[in-house]
């Protein structure tokens, strides 16, 4: 009997047990396997009903148990320390070789396996002859995005249960991997909070707290970085061990735009994602996207909206394997909405308005149920299975291809290898470079001058999109206005962890020294008492700090603070510093509106919250805000300060989350331990000028709290240099010279305005000891 997952529901606790696998000619007929009602008590989809996580996990054991072609089984715990899980589906016969099938797969991905250079081809299309086309399907990293984690049970329950020819094509010709949900915890948070607010009038809107305990909508780009647990257990126990040469990633978008987008993606695509991978995306999104539209679903994109730049995003292409981004309409959580077509509107690539080469055909609006969306979802997933089924020795030929091409000999000229410095700076920076490229499955050789990543190996393409600076190219519409990335332009490691990395073209010979084991994680521990703010407006800046927090420990304490708290005041008797994290200063000021929730989470810091802040710091404390939270101290507090940048259009001055060069006055405290020239991570970040006496003749000295004077400049942009490191940066000479981080004195305290964000998503370790000293 096989490993499988046992759910025993005892005073609302899941325990798990381990079940043995029952031999093919035992289990019951079809007709006997679970359908989701049958488990539910409803059909996913159906209006205003979500399942909980223990549900799920109760319906795909019940399949487990009733059919030979899903095998079910817990690969570890998640944040919250619920099950992670995934269904193996494939024919009885399949799930009785995996591990051959695995075999396949490793020799396919490295072909160095497969012996010398003269005999590899000819072993490989014995491979491709034996093997099955691996299809990843991942659900629910987006937890209000409900659709794909209900539609996880539907699709399974077609494949275990249907004896129709596409299914038994399907199981027949691959392994389907399916991950019921990216984000368990995220399943109990959204439905908590949707049925608590069922009938009333917040029926449908998102939960005020994010939906993953540290990243929120980010644990969408953590696939590279790996910071997070349920990140960290998607890659080593299923992509490094399947490596699939599909993922099909299933999500939802916005209510007004296309009802479903399916690629290839619109330009650019980041520069190391192998040409076969392009190749493949493009024509399997479009033949999806044609089968959909002849069966009659309408409002479909290709080539819009997303585009296939970071690798943040994308794990799978630069390890082989496409990825299929499916993104259908929403509705109001699961409630349904009713959409006029004028309401509809245009996004990057396509009106939904008209039909075009890459729309169609036109949805003229109406009602949009979740019933539509489960519907969209599921026929996407099994066009994409028919032709992974159907064109299996396409699939596997195109996968052998991408690694034959990675691990090829180098020319001359080209670039060898990287090598990364082994300094020892703040956190032994660079054991977290490498620590990432070996988590990515990435080969490096320790040797006394540093760490060497040769590029003739299978994710020679993820180590240099990671390793190399990104220039990313200058597009514009017709009117000249730059056209915004889908997420952010810049991902380049040794810049990010304070690491230098050498490439080398020339022939090397390393000595090899024995793997380094070593990475602090604790920082110096503080005899500072640290309160972060937590808006009742969830922010993923707010979330990222926690998680900091919680692995290396700045201070002796370090608790969450919220607006209520902050309004009582006495602060300065319970803490030493307050952290604003990257928030506008408009929502921290007031929160939520009234109306848009219930009435007790409306409303933000406040006149109140801003006097008990000001108390705090003219007492003796240190308020340190984060970004855009810098902005909100300016105002309030009325510092000589202003954002340079602020009010300029966007055609003239632009960062859309890129790298910069940062300058640094190390006889600063704050700055201790670091260099004259670091970084700085600009993402909708104010430039700080200094306002003068007689500067704005429109504004008294003594409208200001503190003179010019008591402002000190730690940090600045290069005068004289171009302050791009990578990235994208239009009109870089306004923030020459000017400020990024500085230091007010206030009454007894101090604030502190970082212009940028020193703590970026848990990569931007180059800087987390400006934001550490800060709190000293």
């Amino acid at each position: 009997m096989r490993n499988a997952v046992k759910y025993i529901l005892s005073s609302s606790v899941l325990f798990l047990s381990c079940s043995v696998l029952s031999v093919a000619q035992n289990r019951p007929p079809a007709q006997q396997i679970p359908t989701p009602v049958e488990v539910l008590g409803f059909t996913p989809g159906d209006d205003r009903k979500l399942a909980s996580w223990n549900q799920v996990l109760n319906y795909f054991e019940r399949l487990d148990q009733a059919s030979d072609r899903v095998r079910f089984e817990a690969l570890g715990k998640t944040t919250m320390d619920v099950p992670f899980v995934m269904a193996t589906i494939s024919a009885p016969e399949n799930l009785a070789r995996l591990e051959e099938y695995k075999r396949i797969q490793d020799q396919l991905a490295d072909p160095r396996k497969l012996g010398p250079l003269a005999r590899r081809d000819r072993k490989a299309a014995s491979l491709i002859m034996r093997g099955k086309t691996i299809v990843l399907i991942t659900c629910g990293i987006h937890s209000t995005e409900v659709g794909s984690y209900l539609s996880s049970m539907l699709i399974a329950h077609r494949l275990a249960s249907s004896d129709e020819p596409l299914i038994r094509n399907i199981l027949q010709n691959t392994i389907v991997l399916l991950v019921p949900s990216l984000n368990p915890d995220g399943v109990d948070i959204v439905k908590n909070w949707y049925d608590k607010t069922l009938g009333t009038p917040y029926e449908g809107s998102s939960p005020p707290e994010l939906y993953h305990k540290y990243t929120g909508h980010d644990n969408n780009r953590d696939w590279y970085a790996f910071t997070q647990i349920e990140t960290q257990i998607t890659v080593s126990k299923i992509h490094n061990v399947w490596h699939p040469q599909i993922v099909h990633d299933i999500h939802q978008q916005g209510e007004f735009g296309s009802r479903l987008f399916l690629p290839p993606y619109m330009q650019p695509v980041e520069p190391n994602v192998p040409k076969q991978i392009v190749e493949g995306y493009t024509e399997l999104g479009n033949w999806m996207a044609r089968e959909l539209r002849a069966d009659g679903f309408q409002g479909i994109t290709t080539n819009s909206t997303y585009d296939a730049w970071t690798p943040a995003r994308a794990y799978s292409h630069y390890h082989g394997g496409v990825r299929i981004l499916s993104e259908t309409a929403s509705a109001k959580i699961a409630s349904p909405i009713t959409v006029k077509f004028e309401q509809l509107r245009s996004r990057e690539g396509f009106n939904p308005q008209k039909e075009s080469d890459n729309f169609g055909p036109v949805w003229k609006g109406g009602e949009w149920r979740l019933r539509d969306i489960t519907n969209y979802m599921n026929a996407a997933a099994f066009k994409l299975l028919e032709h992974a089924a159907t064109n299996r020795e396409q699939w596997l030929r195109r996968f052998y291809e991408i690694g034959k091409d990675a691990v090829r000999p180098r020319r001359d000229g080209e670039i060898t290898a990287f090598r990364i410095e082994r300094d020892v700076g703040w956190f032994d920076n660079w054991f977290h470079v490498v620590s990432i490229l070996q988590k990515a499955g990435v080969t490096v050789e320790y040797t006394r001058r540093g760490v060497i990543v040769p590029l003739d190996q299978p994710y020679e393409s993820f180590a240099r999109a990671l390793l190399e600076t990104q220039k990313y190219p200058n597009l514009r519409d017709e009117a000249g206005m730059p056209l915004p990335p889908y997420d952010v332009t810049a991902h380049t490691l040794p810049l990010l962890m304070g690491v230098r990395v050498t490439p080398l073209k020339a022939p090397f010979r390393a000595r090899r020294l024995p793997q380094v084991e070593i990475g602090r994680s604790d920082w110096e521990i503080l005899e500072r008492k640290v309160a972060l703010y937590k808006s009742r407006l969830p922010t993923m800046d707010e979330g990222w700090t926690r998680w900091i927090f919680s692995r290396w420990k700045p201070g002796r304490t370090s608790t969450s603070i919220t607006d209520d708290e902050i309004r009582t005041g006495k602060l300065s008797t319970e803490f030493d510093t307050i952290i604003i994290p990257d928030q506008p200063a408009r929502t921290i000021l007031n929160g939520y509106a009234r109306g848009a929730m219930p009435e007790e989470l409306t409303g933000g810091l406040g006149e109140e919250g801003v006097k008990a802040l000001r108390e705090f710091v003219e007492q003796g404390g240190t308020l340190v805000f984060l970004n855009r939270a810098s902005e909100f101290a300016i105002e309030q507090f009325k510092l000589p300060i202003r954002n340079v940048v602020a009010g300029v259009p966007r055609r003239e001055f632009y960062v859309p989350g890129s790298i910069l060069r940062l300058e640094l006055d190390t006889s600063h405290p704050m700055t201790q331990g670091m260099p004259k020239e670091s970084i700085a991570w600009a993402e909708n970040s104010p430039v700080f000028g200094l306002i003068e006496a007689g500067e704005t003749p429109a504004l008294a000295a003594n409208d200001f709290s503190v003179p010019a004077g008591n402002v000190r400049v730690i940090g600045w942009y290069p005068k004289n240099k171009d302050p791009l490191l990578s990235g994208w940066l239009l009109g870089g000479d306004r923030i020459k010279g000017k400020a990024a981080l500085v230091e007010v004195k206030m009454g007894q305290g101090r604030i502190v305005l970082f212009g940028f964000r020193p703590q970026y998503r848990g990569q931007s370790l180059a800087t987390f000891p400006l934001l550490f000293n800060s709190l000293k």
